[in-house]
């Protein structure tokens, strides 16, 4: 078996893309393009991979900083030979793989079948079909129909135009071809650059035959110059995952609005309804309805729980049967025990919400806990920031909150308490009390309102 090292380069700027963010780290389903491809790349068991970069070097390092990756410097950018060729040093003796770091969508089984042939009498290339050729180089072949060169579109003649089969850029060879190889490429072309392409005619010189492979569809080999591109890929992308998530039996009410910027795992007789984005890991639970346009980010929800339009939840754990929305926003900390309920308008932060308690409409519970079966009644705050530190609210079972109650931390209302509307509560408030705090109600009668002055 011989040893596996992957060169991606991810030294351009992507000047098309109109961005100080370098090209490659554009995010793709939510992650940078060249993650995506270093996730595909970890299935080969490659002993080393090396990104070559150049613009924005550093805010690539510190992007991958968790990928087990050798970064390669190309100061000046000359060219996909001379990229190459920057990483030469760092190369073992097996096989080399060439990706690129703005082609994200390529498959772990397409590469599988364009290495398996490299050897030291073979080379792979990988070439696409395409029905509009137009910018991409030609496959150029002998009359015994062998890869013999690749011909960029700029030097290409009309007949060479003519041919379909293009280049992907993407190819395999040995360390020892490239080490031979490469010190040979020159310039001398219409864009002053180092072509790696150039290998193809040397290999063919060589008599190494060049074992061609395509992919599955041309999607995969498809690169991102421009936001156009972008858009288009993305769309693919989450194509892809609606039907994967269908074939596992989730209902979509519409495959093409749905964005899953992450992880989505999701039981039996889940719904999701249309304009859904789902962001880094989210687990849904069984029989769990999620309606339209809500945004759920790095959190579980358990199973039966129903998640109406427009909610917003981030780092909540839902532990089923709950019922959450319209309008509620569930925010870092918030844990619902099962069968709690938060309802419309409704925020909450760093909050936990006890068995089968209720927060049903226009209220902010944040840093407190709340037993089982409490009613917060609407317009209820907990004034959990003084201005420097936050402090906590507790709620004890069966209390039932007044509407327009506000809790000033740090505070408790004790166990089967109840608080009287309109209430302004600074102090503890014991188990089965009753505690209200109101201004005295004034009425005058016959009270003549002031009238607007015709002279103003």
């Amino acid at each position: 078996m011989m040893t596996l090292d992957v060169v991606i380069l991810a030294a351009g700027k992507g000047t098309r893309m109109r961005s100080s963010l370098p090209k490659v780290l554009h995010p793709l389903a939510g992650k940078p393009m060249v993650s995506h491809i270093l996730d595909t790349t970890s299935g080969l068991e490659a002993e080393r991979t090396h990104v070559v970069v150049g613009h924005g070097a550093e805010r690539l390092r510190e992007a991958l900083a968790e990928y087990p990756v050798n970064f390669v410097l190309q100061a000046e950018q000359k060219g996909t030979g001379h990229a190459v060729a920057q990483s030469l040093d760092g190369l073992g003796e097996g096989k080399v793989l060439v990706l690129y770091g703005d082609v994200p969508l390529i498959q772990r089984d397409t590469l599988r079948a364009l290495l398996a042939p490299v050897d030291e009498d073979h080379m792979g290339l990988l070439t696409v079909t395409l029905e509009d050729p137009t910018g991409y180089g030609r496959i150029l072949r002998d009359e015994a129909g062998e890869a013999v060169a690749i011909v960029e579109q700029k030097d290409a003649d009309e007949q060479q135009r003519a041919v379909r089969e293009c280049n992907t850029g993407i190819m395999a060879m040995t360390t020892a071809q490239l080490r031979r190889w490469l010190p040979q490429l020159s310039a001398e072309n219409a864009q002053g650059e180092y072509y790696l392409t150039d290998v193809i005619a040397m290999a063919a010189a060589e008599g190494v035959k060049v074992a061609t492979a395509q992919p599955s569809r041309p999607v995969e080999v498809e690169g991102v110059n421009d936001r156009r591109q972008m858009a288009r890929l993305e769309r693919t992308l989450q194509a892809d995952i609606a039907e994967s998530l269908m074939t596992q039996g989730v209902a979509l009410r519409d495959p093409s609005r749905l964005d899953v910027r992450g992880s989505l795992t999701c039981g039996h007789d889940v719904e999701i309804d249309v304009g859904c984005v789902f962001e880094g890991d989210v687990e849904l639970g069984e029989g769990v309805r999620v309606g339209p346009h809500c945004v759920i980010r790095d959190s579980h929800i358990g199973a039966e729980t129903v998640i109406e339009p427009h909610s917003i939840i981030e780092g909540a754990v839902v532990a089923g049967h709950n019922q959450i929305g319209p309008f509620a926003r569930l925010r870092p900390g918030t844990r619902l025990a099962v069968g709690a309920k938060v309802g419309n308008f409704v925020e909450t932060k760093n909050a936990e919400v006890g068995e089968g308690s209720k927060i049903n409409h226009l209220s902010y519970v944040g840093d407190a806990r709340l037993g089982r079966d409490v009613n917060v009644g609407a317009g209820t705050i907990t004034c959990n920031y003084d201005g420097a530190n936050k402090h906590r609210t507790e709620i004890g079972d069966e209390a039932f909150i007044g509407s327009n109650t506000a809790l000033v931390a740090p505070v408790s209302v004790g166990k089967g308490a109840t608080v009287g509307a309109g209430s302004t509560i600074d102090r503890d408030v014991a188990d089965n009390a009753l505690a209200v705090e109101r201004s005295k109600t004034i009425s005058k009668a016959d009270w003549q309102r002031p009238v607007k002055r015709k002279d103003h």
